[in-house]
This record gives structure tokens, C-alpha cells and sequence, in this order.
């Protein structure tokens, strides 16, 4: 199973499971996936990492810092298709109204070269590449949820997810499919 993982993914990581991780089972495990390409990580996504909590990420996953793990998003780019569904589907109808012309354009232009937008256009791009079978297609871990509780204008990860028919699951979800068992 490949996955593409969130920012806030890897902050609950860090935050939530390494402490209790006493004999680095998950850091290891977490470690091996990335570097057998199981799971992916975006340039975008350690950018976010070097400013949230105080670069809390990439002090204890020191290893996100080698370049070879991570994936170059310039060449990650949106179809008309996708870029049309920014447009129609994913902007919240309310954000067209706060904003005038270009305030709005730049809002879409600043999403579709966040993090966010990276996620979803490379897992578009791999499930259409690779035709994979719906269980084998990549998945988005994230720790975002759907409802709309931040004023954002464009719809979050869950959301579009839903809409572009792409699997979005949490960090505990991921580890019930790979059979980690966690013991307190």
C-alpha cells in the first residue's frame, strides 16, 4: 500500500506516538516505508515541516531532511480538469463574494502551489498512471478532518478527496492497515 503523507500526519507522529515509542518500532517502521517509497513525501511537506512547532518534525525525523526521500513538486501540475474543479468544486461559494478579482485569483494560485494541492494532484497523477485497482490505488493520510471550522476558502483534503474519489485516511487508520497493534 502507498501512501502520501499530510504535514499534520507527521506533527501527530511526532507529537502523539514517538514519545511512548520506547524501542523506535514506529520511527523505524515509519523510516523504512518512506525509504522504500511506500510512503511518499512532497518537497511541500517538509517546507510546512520547518515552520510548524518550531521545526518539531524534522528534529526528531531528522531523516525527512535527506533529499533523496522527498519528491520535487514543480513538475506536480493541475489539468485543466482539475484546475476547472478548483474553480467550481473545491472554492466555497462565499469566498467568491469576500474577495474581489484578484485577491480571489491569488487565493487559487497560492493553493494550487500549497502543500495541500500537491498531495491531491500527485495521487491523481499515480492512481491515473499506475490504473491501479481500487485497493492498491494511493492514499492521503492526513489529520484534517472535512467540517469547515477555519475559515478557509478553499474545501480541505477530506473534502476534495471525496470529490475527486481519492481514499483520505488518518494516522491511526493507516496503522490498523498495517497491522501495528499499539500497547500501553
Amino acid at each position: 500500500m502507498k501512501v502520501v503523507i499530510d504535514t499534520s500526519s507527521l506533527l501527530a507522529f511526532v507529537r502523539y506516538y514517538l514519545p511512548f515509542d520506547d524501542k523506535h518500532t514506529l520511527f523505524d517502521l515509519i523510516k523504512n516505508k518512506i525509504f522504500n517509497k511506500e510512503i511518499i513525501i512532497i518537497d511541500k511537506v517538509i517546507d510546512e515541516c520547518k515552520f510548524i512547532s518550531k521545526g518539531i518534525i524534522l528534529e526528531k525525523l531528522d531523516y525527512l531532511k535527506n533529499r533523496r526521500i522527498k519528491i520535487n513538486s514543480t513538475e506536480i501540475l493541475p489539468t485543466k480538469k482539475f484546475y476547472n474543479q478548483l474553480e467550481n468544486q473545491f472554492v466555497y461559494g462565499s469566498a467568491k463574494n469576500r474577495l474581489n478579482e484578484a485577491e480571489y485569483e491569488k487565493m487559487k494560485e497560492n493553493f494550487l502551489q500549497s502543500a495541500d494541492a500537491k498531495l491531491i494532484l500527485y495521487t491523481l497523477n499515480y492512481n491515473k498512471e499506475n490504473n491501479m485497482f481500487e485497493d492498491n490505488k494511493m492514499i492521503i493520510v492526513t489529520e484534517e478532518s472535512p467540517s469547515e471550522n477555519d475559515n478557509k476558502f478553499i474545501k480541505k483534503i477530506p473534502q476534495i478527496g471525496k470529490l475527486l474519489e481519492i481514499k483520505v485516511i488518518t494516522l491511526p487508520k493507516y496503522f490498523i492497515k498495517l497491522g501495528v497493534k499499539i500497547n500501553y
